[in-house]
């Protein structure tokens, strides 16, 4: 008998992990699209970032109206809602950085390369912070997916510029904010942690953009651009919410990298960026490092 309740609580634990992949893979291809259609509306339409982030995050807030009719206001109780603010604020950052590093003429693949760099703050805080378990497995799957774009990005081949470091403070901030997410999801929902996420954006979001000087969209097709990533971007953050509801935050970290690959394929099709020979070694590491985790992970 005990034997196999133990083995139905292990049979569990792989498939909340295997969920816990799909929606963090899932969430991966949507922010691909969602980047790729924030860097054409920024660099060859001209809108600037911050009112970008803004009109994105407002439209990804509208999207959970209905949600938030459903739910009640009893989605929104809270014990924690110092820390919503916080995740919230280091999350905000996080999009102005990263938007404005879409802002420049730099292909998606190599700004992704350096937002890699995600996985070590987010695998080292889960140990420090939430006293999450670092196995040498997981720890090596992060180090080799890391190396994976470093050799796609090869920056010792090419000089860097002030633009090239967006990603990488945007990927602090992101990880710091992950690290946030998954202590409120200790307690509360992930539909919870993704309205607060939405909630707050905008009025910080707006603050930014107006500091900026607000612009909006000029164009139909810069509306829909806007109107797509925001809509897209509402789904990925609630996937991304789920990925991290039942599943260790540093377990998830290999997964995040199979976005590298993705959006390779949308800077191919969109922008017609066609990456070096080297992304693919690189790319290999990354889904390797993936799969390693996946299946061998205790």
């Amino acid at each position: 008998m005990l034997k196999t309740a133990a083995l139905s609580a292990h049979r569990s634990r792989i498939g909340e992990k295997i969920l816990g992949a799909f929606w963090m893979v899932f969430a991966g291809a949507l922010f691909a699209l969602v980047n790729s259609a924030m860097q054409y509306t920024t660099m060859n339409l001209g809108l600037g970032s911050p009112s970008a982030t803004f009109w994105q995050y407002f439209i990804s807030l509208l999207v959970m109206v209905p949600l938030i009719w459903r739910m009640g206001l009893v989605a929104l109780k809270t014990k924690q809602l110092g820390l919503h603010i916080l995740r919230v604020f280091l999350a905000a950052l996080g999009v102005q950085f990263w938007t404005a590093s879409l802002a420049y003429p730099v292909p998606i693949w190599q700004a992704i390369a350096l937002l890699m760099t995600s996985p070590f703050f987010v695998t080292i805080g889960a140990a420090v912070i939430l006293r999450e378990r670092a196995t040498y497995r997981r720890w090596l799957a992060t180090l080799v997916g890391f190396i994976g774009g470093m050799i796609i990005l090869s920056p010792w081949s090419d000089a860097f510029q002030l633009g090239a470091l967006l990603p990488v403070v945007a990927a602090m901030l992101w990880g710091a904010s992950i690290l946030c997410m998954k202590k409120l999801e200790h307690s509360e929902s992930p539909q919870s942690v993704t309205l607060y996420l939405l909630l707050f954006l905008a009025p910080i979001n707006l603050f930014l953009a107006g500091a900026a000087g607000f612009e909006l969209p000029s164009g139909a097709l810069a509306w829909g651009l806007i109107a797509f990533a925001g809509v897209l971007g509402a789904l990925a953050q609630g996937a991304l919410a789920l990925a991290y509801e039942k599943v260790e935050a540093a377990y998830l970290q290999p997964f995040d990298h199979v976005k590298l690959p993705l959006n390779v394929v949308c800077g191919l099709l969109v922008f017609g960026w066609v990456p070096p020979g080297n992304l693919w070694l690189g790319a290999l590491l990354i889904i390797a490092a993936s799969l390693y985790i996946l299946w061998y992970d205790d």
